[in-house]
């Protein structure tokens, strides 16, 4: 196993908010209209932002499950395992190549802001974690940007 943890991201929104939002797949929809956004758009290299749309607009939510196509790999499907209210959503794999858990902690900073972290646990050997290594390591980092900017609203 390799564990892969993001940096930690702040987010403008109470914890019972985020917990809220990311608890309920659905609501994690709201990212196919964010990518219109300029602001979001800025943090996409601007030859990749046709492919980052084309992936978003085929990813599948519902309540407890989120699929979509992940590059060369093919399509990744993931399920809520485990809810901790308000403090932490476990997921695990359910269609991946590679197995893995991830889970995201949300923590109060304030009354009116939270953070967020997000580890990823991946059932790699060796040969596997020299090649896969940056990519995971980006991949949860990218994965904690996205989710700091989502309105929780």
């Amino acid at each position: 196993m390799a564990k892969y943890e993001s940096q930690i991201k702040q987010v403008p929104y109470t914890q019972s908010a985020v917990y809220a939002k990311i608890s309920d797949l659905t609501n994690l929809a709201v990212i196919r209209e964010r990518i219109n956004d300029p602001n979001v758009q800025a943090q996409i290299p601007a030859d990749k932002i046709d492919e980052v749309r084309r992936a978003i607009e085929q990813m599948e939510f519902t309540t407890d499950t989120v699929s979509g196509p992940v590059g060369p790999i093919g399509t990744i499907a993931v399920k809520i395992a485990e809810r901790e209210p308000e403090k932490c959503v476990k997921f695990e794999s359910t269609n991946s190549p590679v197995s893995f858990k991830l889970w995201i902690q949300v923590l109060p900073t304030s009354e009116i802001s939270s953070k967020i972290k997000v580890t990823i646990d991946a059932d790699i050997n060796f040969f596997m974690k020299q090649v896969l290594d940056k990519p995971l390591k980006q991949g949860v980092d990218k994965f904690a940007d996205m989710l700091a900017m989502i309105p929780y609203e």
